[in-house]
């Protein structure tokens, strides 16, 4: 009865079942998992969000399949009020900016333009567990290519040209990366787009966690990039900590023929979806303003938690935090004696501590936990602690 694409394992796993165990047997769980911003106890301006989605406009539905104008305007001054965005790239015409209601629902729509059933994504690994699913709704497979990590993360460009067939169709980046925190290095992204210029492949560039960055300078954009055609997808969720609001964007850029026909295309499988909704389209231009008092509490959040997880670190001989450039996840490499689950639900049943196991986010190989980094701070420090005392009991 039922189509094909869907025949996923439907039945809870193992890390499921044995965490709704613990909960139902009412202990504390240190919660290193946690990722939603709304529930980790940062300090919203309510009222101006709540105002922002007040206005009379709200009540008329005058919908615009690209999405409302003064919402593509908000998005373009996003990425030029960037530091050196405009003297590298020039200006953003909103005009190449298309709005959806979530990144995954621009993921489905670009997925569609691109691909025939059986089509081929070139996406990292390890990387966002999700696609996964959007890729069998969309009829399409994806392709690792792995990031390597050896004093940072590399992509092995070798290795993804050799992934090409003739049934690819774009090479998929996440800037940074989620997990590993990585940033696609300038050289890394020269070379991408060179290979999908020559090869007629486009370049799909999630930045969602574009604003979250370690170091002193900020991270370039892929919506600079002119060579190749390229879909840089960011959205309201991670960049003013709005998840709920649902409004997301996709920005084209490359030769401008491609462009011009890529926006066409995609213009008219939004407006078969219709537009996101108009009250936070509306909102769009405040909740772009109010991220600076958000974002600094997130990376104010992240710099604490990391300080943490190093010292406590110093304890462990066993234990390495690998290098992080950008968002909001740490990852461990921890000894790999058995399964990353098996390692997870140890840890969860003996010290009530929750981690991602690696295996989940498509690591190569076992020996790898993911942190939340957004984690209330106090949760976070006592969860550390009591992980390295476990591994140290290990020993």
């Amino acid at each position: 009865m039922f189509a094909s694409r869907t025949n996923w394992r439907l039945e809870p796993n193992r890390f499921t079942r044995a965490l709704e165990e613990h909960r139902r047997g009412g202990k504390e769980i240190f919660d290193l998992t946690v990722s939603n911003p709304t529930a980790c106890g940062f300090a919203y301006p309510e009222e101006e969000i709540l105002a922002a989605l007040a206005g009379r406009g709200a009540l008329q539905y005058a919908p615009e399949s690209k999405g409302l104008r003064g919402a593509r305007e908000a998005v373009a001054a996003y990425y030029t009020g960037r530091k050196g965005f405009t003297s590298a790239c020039g200006s953003v015409d909103p005009e190449s900016i298309l709005l959806t209601s979530g990144t995954s629902e621009a993921y489905s729509h670009i997925f569609r333009l691109l691909c025939e059933p059986g089509d081929e994504i070139l996406v990292p690994a390890p990387s966002y567990p999700l696609f996964e699913f959007l890729a069998d709704l969309a009829d399409i497979r994806l392709v690792p290519y792995p990031l390597l990590y050896d004093h940072g993360w590399q992509i092995d460009v070798a290795s993804l040209r050799a992934a090409i067939t003739p049934r690819s169709r774009a090479v998929l980046v996440v800037h940074p990366n989620n997990p590993t925190g990585s940033f696609v290095k300038p050289s890394e992204a020269a070379a991408l787009a060179e290979i999908c210029a020559e090869l007629k492949m486009a370049l799909v560039a999630d930045e969602v966690f574009l604003d979250y960055v370690s170091r002193a300078e900020p991270a370039r954009s892929f919506a600079c990039e002119d060579s190749a055609l390229t879909f840089t997808l960011s959205g309201l969720s991670k960049i003013s900590l709005l998840p709920q609001m649902k409004l997301a964007w996709v920005l084209v850029s490359g030769p401008p023929a491609l462009v011009q026909s890529a926006v066409e295309r995609l213009e008219v499988i939004a407006d078969t979806y219709l537009s996101p909704s108009t009250p936070v389209q509306l909102a769009l231009a405040k909740f772009l303003a109010l991220r600076p008092g958000l974002q600094q509490q997130v990376n104010r959040r992240i710099a604490a938690n990391l300080s943490s997880l190093d010292t406590a670190l110093r304890d462990s001989s066993v234990l390495t935090r690998l290098e992080h450039e950008g968002g909001w996840y740490a990852v461990l490499r921890a000894p790999a004696t058995g399964s990353d689950e098996d390692l997870a639900i140890d840890l969860l049943q003996r010290c009530s501590v929750l981690v991602h196991p690696g295996q989940f986010f498509n690591f190569p190989r076992d020996g790898f936990l993911v942190l939340s980094l957004i984690t209330p701070e106090a949760q976070f420090r006592e969860g550390v602690l009591q992980l390295v005392e476990f591994f140290g009991a290990r020993k």
